[in-house]
Formats: structure tokens, C-alpha cells, sequence
């Protein structure tokens, strides 16, 4: 057991084609290593026994037969609690939702199933994921791996915490604003934010689809690849001779660093010198459609998020953690016209970001400015959550703003991560840079 936390998921795919591993003992050992940690609750909304075991069996059955569905075909991994399960609850982490039980699984969660992955369990989340602090007192909060009484990031807490803690080889997450990034920078992981649109959302709880994307986290850039290949159903980016030199990266020299804390900084400005001794040519300078598209988070995203639940959540409000429902309760206060108008500004913006980039390979940045919370005090302090809330996905809404593709690494210093941009639609692009990013980190 102990050695199958420690392997990848491309490492154990390997094993299995090798014969070396039984996909049938690879699924029981995570689903009982889960069943006797002591922060299973936490971390998982509930286990999917027979449905891994089951899909475990098949992929033995493929093995033996020489039939494989590809490299991660027997790899368990674990879902996010708002990706539909057919027949197990999908409750997206809220009492609003609670009891909620799909007839069909989500889209991606299907193309999953037909690579071969075996579906562990439903992992907590942040409420309707609407936070990246991950912080949850309706139904749990995951521990940061590296500080125990820190939140682990949000919004896809528990997914990484599956991850981090050994109780899946990989986990699949959502990011609206930087809920896969988060998490994974905060518990030393490699988290891919998808270019919106590009994979399904059907059957994914939303919370603004607008900006709603499906991404994995996991423990390197070949695993991100792999994951990638199957829910975006295409194959897998080739990772080989993978070089950062004569690359040029740009590192964004505003907004991303105000208030920034000595860790994080620290852990950049040395993961810096180490891309550039691995030969990349790296450049600093301020992006103004940035800076101006930071102004319009609160119209859009929350104007979406508020759309999308104002009738659930206006049914019942006190069924909510107060904070988040005075998240989304703001985006009550702007009008069709601001909406309208904010993302006709925001597609101007875009335009903007593209061409000041488009002579780099690459924008990097601190993935977040602050370390993990703490959970407790953040449930006390009022300001402290507010603050704490605020600069969590400050950094990482970058990317999401300006419609990006985008890669946070481990920097080998703990809960701080790199994290790499590019254009919309270029994964492929940015897994590769990723992978050389990734051996000049290590």
C-alpha cells in the first residue's frame, strides 16, 4: 500500500500494463486506506465501493485479455462532489443540494469511465464553490497537507487532500477562479486549469459556466497530461524532449505581487533563477488589461454565480455559511447592463493580454500570494477571513479572466507554486513547458 502512494498515476498504469499490478488490489488498497484515515471524512463525501471494485474487476479483465484502454486504464482516481455520480448523491458541498442523487453520470466523468479510470468516491468541496480558502463548517473541511489546522484551498479541498493525503493517485477538480490551482499549490501538486469551454460541463454542478472549467490534480506533469488527454478525449500531448531552453517567459509584474507574503515570494523569485538556469530567457513587465479586468470580477462572477442559485438559495438562505451567502447575495447588486457591459470590456481586455504575450512562450507568477489559513481563526476573525478570502485567487483569477490555459508546479518550498500561462486552447503547449519546468524545479 504504502508504495502505490508513492507512484504516479502513469507509474501505476505502467505497472498494470507490465502485469506487475493487479488493478483489483490497487482499487481495494486506496478505497481501505481511505476507510481508516483519520481525516476520511474530511477529505471524502463518500466512497463508491462497488462501483470501483467493479470498474477495477474490468480493468483486470482487459489486462489479462491484452486490451487496454489506454496508459491509465485500472487507475482509480477520485471526482469532486459536483460531478454527477449516477445514483450516488452529488450535493456540491451544500445543504441546498443535499439528498440530490443523478439518474446519468457528468459528461467527462463517463469519459473517464470508457478510459479505463476507476472512480473512487466523491471528494468535500467548498460550498457551491464559491471560495478558494476551502473552507466548509456545512460539511467539512479538508486539512492542509503541510499544516493540519490550515484549510487545504478550495474550491476542490477534499480532491486534493485525496491527493496529498495518499488516498488516491489523482483527483479530478472544477476552477472558476482558481479552484483546482489553489488547492494544488497548497498541498504541493501539479493542477492544470483547462481553457473554458474546451471540456464538457454537462452534468457539472456550475457555479458561473461561463468561467467554469474541468481540470486534474495530481503528482506531476506527466500524470496532468494524461488526465487531460482523457476529458478532453484526444491524445495525450507528447511530453519528450521537453526544453525550457531559449524559451521566453514573462514574469506579470503587477497587481499578482501587492501584499504578497515572504514565503510565497521567496519561493518564486528562487524557482526563477532555476528556470533560467535551465535556460529560459525571462523578463519582467506589467500588463495594464489586467489590472483593469481585476475590477471586473465582482460583476461578473458574481453576477453569474447569483443568476444560477438566486432561487435555490433565496428558498432557503439559512442553510448556508453565512460568508458564502453574502458572496453570492452581492451579486444581486448590479444590474443586466453592467453585466452586459463588463464582458463586452472584458473581450477587449482579452484581445489586449494576447497581443502584449504573444512574443512569449509563457507569464508566470506566484500561483498564490498568501500561505494556507487557518481554519479556525478564520471561522473567529472576520477581517482576517475577508482578507485572507480576497488574496486567496487573486493571483490565479488572472487566468481565468483573461481566458487562459494555465499550469501551477510544486516549487519544492511547501503550500507555495509556480504557475504558467499561456493562450487559450494551447494545453499541449503549456504541459510541455510545464515538464521541463517541472525537472528544472525538482
Amino acid at each position: 500500500m504504502v508504495e502505490y502512494t508513492k507512484m504516479s498515476m502513469s507509474d501505476l498504469g505502467r505497472a498494470i500494463g507490465s502485469g506487475d499490478i493487479d488493478p483489483r488490489d490497487l482499487a481495494a488498497a486506496f478505497l481501505d486506506m481511505a476507510k481508516a484515515h483519520p481525516f476520511r471524512d474530511r477529505i471524502y463525501a463518500r466512497l463508491m465501493e462497488d462501483r470501483a471494485m467493479a470498474e477495477a474487476e474490468a480493468a483486470y479483465a482487459r489486462a489479462q485479455d491484452g486490451v487496454r484502454r489506454g496508459l491509465l486504464d485500472g487507475v482509480p482516481v477520485s471526482w469532486k462532489d459536483l460531478f454527477d455520480t449516477a445514483g450516488v448523491a452529488t450535493e456540491a458541498g451544500t445543504a441546498l443540494l443535499k439528498d440530490r442523487i443523478p439518474t446519468r453520470d457528468a459528461e467527462v466523468l463517463r469519459r473517464a469511465s470508457n478510459a479505463g479510470l476507476v472512480a473512487l468516491g466523491k471528494t468535500h468541496m467548498s460550498e457551491l464553490a464559491f471560495s478558494g480558502l476551502g473552507l466548509n463548517p456545512v460539511t467539512a473541511t479538508t486539512p492542509c497537507v503541510n499544516d493540519h489546522e490550515a484549510v487545504s484551498g478550495g474550491s476542490s479541498s477534499g480532491a486534493a487532500g485525496s491527493v496529498a493525503f495518499g488516498l488516491a493517485p489523482g483527483a479530478i477538480g472544477s476552477d472558476t477562479g482558481g479552484s483546482v490551482r489553489i488547492p494544488s499549490a497548497w498541498n504541493d501538486l501539479v493542477g492544470l486549469k483547462t481553457t473554458a469551454g474546451r471540456i464538457p460541463l454537462e452534468g457539472v454542478v456550475p457555479l458561473a459556466a461561463a468561467f467554469d472549467t474541468v481540470g486534474p490534480l495530481v503528482k506531476t506533469v506527466e500524470d496532468a497530461a494524461e488526465c487531460f488527454a482523457v476529458l478532453d478525449g484526444t491524445p495525450a500531448p507528447d511530453l519528450k524532449g521537453a526544453t525550457l531552453k531559449g524559451k521566453r517567459l514573462l514574469i506579470l509584474d503587477n497587481v499578482v505581487f501587492d501584499d504578497i507574503r515572504d514565503a510565497p515570494l521567496a519561493a518564486f523569485e528562487a524557482s526563477v533563477e532555476k528556470l533560467r538556469d535551465a535556460g529560459a530567457e525571462i523578463t519582467r513587465a506589467p500588463i495594464k488589461a489586467v489590472t483593469e479586468a481585476m475590477d471586473l470580477s465582482g460583476i461578473l462572477f458574481t453576477t453569474e454565480a447569483y443568476a444560477e442559485w438566486r432561487d435555490y438559495i433565496e428558498a432557503k438562505p439559512e442553510l448556508m455559511y453565512p460568508r458564502i451567502l453574502d458572496r453570492f447575495r452581492a451579486g444581486g447588486a448590479f444590474n443586466g447592463a453592467d453585466f452586459v457591459a463588463g464582458w463586452k470590456k472584458l473581450a477587449h481586455l482579452r484581445g489586449d493580454y494576447l497581443r502584449e504575450t504573444a512574443g512569449y512562450d509563457a507569464v508566470i507568477l506566484p500561483t498564490a500570494p498568501i500561505l494556507p489559513p487557518n481554519a479556525e481563526r478564520l471561522l473567529k476573525d472576520a477581517d482576517y477571513y475577508v482578507t485572507e478570502n480576497l488574496l486567496a485567487l487573486r493571483n490565479t483569477r488572472v487566468g481565468n479572466l483573461m481566458g487562459l490555459a494555465a499550469l501551477t508546479l510544486p516549487t519544492g518550498v511547501p503550500s507555495c507554486g509556480l504557475l504558467m500561462q499561456t493562450p487559450p486552447m494551447s494545453e499541449a503547449a503549456l504541459l510541455r513547458l510545464g515538464a521541463a519546468a517541472e525537472r528544472a524545479l525538482a
